[in-house]
């Protein structure tokens, strides 16, 4: 009696996730439904219409770093500054590894924010007008999003 009541909760558990359908969204703004037997079709019959000023904010970048010449960079803790001069991974060594890989010089790169412990840092900093992130873990420098 047992092992039927476990095999019909199994077919119906099975059968209920077997039947998924997804709703996605194409480029140009329609919604589709993909069915489970692979078939599909338009939720939205006709595509949405996009303004000018959608356009517009989806060609502005938000990487440009718009600082005013009255901006100053924060300061950061002392202590965990000086722990990390043994290792050679001090807020100046960051700026020079910035500096490196976006080919400009170190007075360029200007602090935008960091977030830092003793053992892992975050930094964001404008180089070359640019904004880009890089993270410390332990006395290690690498920009975020890279592997490598």
């Amino acid at each position: 009696m047992k092992s039927i009541i476990f095999l019909l909760l199994f077919f119906i558990t099975s059968a209920t996730f077997a039947q998924n359908n997804y709703i996605v969204e194409t480029e140009d703004g329609r919604r589709v439904l993909l069915k489970a037997d692979y078939t599909w079709e338009y939720i939205d019959a006709a595509p949405k219409e996009v303004s000018k000023n959608d356009i517009s904010e989806a060609t502005k970048t938000d990487d440009a770093c718009n600082l005013g010449a009255d901006y100053e960079e924060p300061k950061l803790n002392g202590k965990i500054q000086s722990q990390l001069k043994k290792g050679r991974a001090t807020i100046d060594d960051v700026k020079r590894k910035v500096a490196k890989d976006y080919n400009c010089s170190v007075d360029e790169v200007v602090l935008i924010s960091a977030s830092e412990q003793k053992s892992k840092g975050r930094y964001q900093f404008c180089a070359n007008g640019k904004k880009v992130d890089y993270k410390r873990t332990g006395f290690t420098i690498i920009e975020a999003g890279k592997l490598f």
